[in-house]
């Protein structure tokens, strides 16, 4: 017999729609590389915490090595890393049933790499923008909620996602599942990409974007994006204060301006100050999810002949942090916007 959820990839947002789901009674089993992660998790004694300002609670449930899986799940949520999606739906497809799909809780168009592995039938979408971060073996911090969207990649209302929209209030009362997910994906890539700008420096989410003199950067970054969606015949939606059409040819400074301080005002109170891109960074010393998150941007954007200077710049900067060619400064943003600018 079959089993329901297999959360691959426990960290901050696998493992926090995990534990509630776990929590509420749902049959969960969790997928981690973190050897001491996964013993944690399955320690009855100690277990996966969420902490943090918006829950705490404890649960243990089963939790696996990859080398370690065996049987199949109705439903593998993926919430790896973006640039470990071939690997990872490559080792989970042999543990997908037949009639189950692959969920995608991930930053990016990753939607599109599943679909290519395990089949589009079953592959379903999602938009995610709670903060949450993973603090030590068996702990993450569930710092705010957020948006969370859900929806079939071919846009259809079906009884599968009716099903999973209910269950996923469970985590977020407000989530919402609809026809589409694309827009919703590309409204998070024009976002990301401000975050991914955020992390080049040291000042949190709400101070970096509040800085006067970096509205031309804003626009460009979010307008190269919002373009390049447009361009792909998806017009974006917004979320949590972000406004794609304050951003899109022909939108006035004075939208632009409204949008930032509305995404100050989200992000300004929440416990999680600094983006997963700079935690990754300064933090945890690893290379990022830019060149499957942001750098298609530019690359969809050379397809419809759209020039992505301010993308391009800020990929080539976060490569040069990764690399240890460049330090975390806020003079980098000043730097990225005079470039983008030329």
């Amino acid at each position: 017999m079959d089993r329901d959820i297999l959360v691959w990839g426990a960290g901050a947002i696998g493992g926090t729609v995990g534990a509630y789901l776990k929590r509420a009674g749902h049959d969960v089993s969790f997928v981690d590389i973190v050897p001491a992660h996964v013993a944690t998790i399955r320690d009855p004694s100690r277990g996966l915490s969420i902490t943090g300002p918006v829950d705490a609670f404890t649960i243990a449930a089963p939790a696996f090595a990859p080398s370690e899986v065996k049987g199949k799940w109705n439903r593998i949520f993926l919430s790896v890393k973006a640039h470990h999606t071939e690997e990872a739906c490559l080792a989970l497809k042999p543990h997908l049933a037949d009639d189950g799909y692959v969920l995608s809780l991930q930053n990016g168009l990753c939607e599109k790499i599943i679909a290519r592995i395990v089949g589009p039938e079953r592959t379903l979408g999602a938009f995610v923008n709670f903060g949450a971060d993973w603090l030590n073996p068996g702990e993450i911090i569930y710092a705010n909620r957020g948006a969370v969207v859900l929806g079939e990649i071919d846009g259809k209302m079906t009884p599968r996602l009716a099903k999973l929209h209910e269950e996923m209030k469970l985590f977020e009362p407000e989530a919402i599942m609809t026809p589409r997910i694309w827009s919703y994906l590309w409204g998070k890539l024009g976002y990301g990409s401000l975050l991914f700008a955020q992390a080049l420096g040291n000042l949190g989410i709400a101070d970096c974007l509040a800085r006067p003199e970096l509205l031309p950067l804003w626009r460009r970054l979010a307008g190269e994006a919002v373009a390049v969606a447009l361009a792909e015949g998806v017009e974006p939606l917004g979320f949590n204060g972000y406004d794609p059409k304050a951003f899109r040819p022909g939108a006035s400074e004075a939208d632009a301006r409204r949008s930032v301080d509305a995404m100050v005002a989200f992000n300004r109170p929440n416990a999680k100050t600094h983006s997963g891109v700079w935690r990754d960074l300064a933090v945890r010393k690893r290379r990022t999810e830019v060149d499957v998150q942001i750098a298609p941007i530019a690359e969809i954007g050379k397809a419809h002949g759209i020039a992505c200077p301010a993308v391009e710049g800020l990929v080539a900067m976060i490569h040069e942090i990764e690399d240890g060619k460049r330090a975390l400064s806020d003079a980098n943003l000043t730097e990225l916007a005079r470039m983008s600018a030329e």
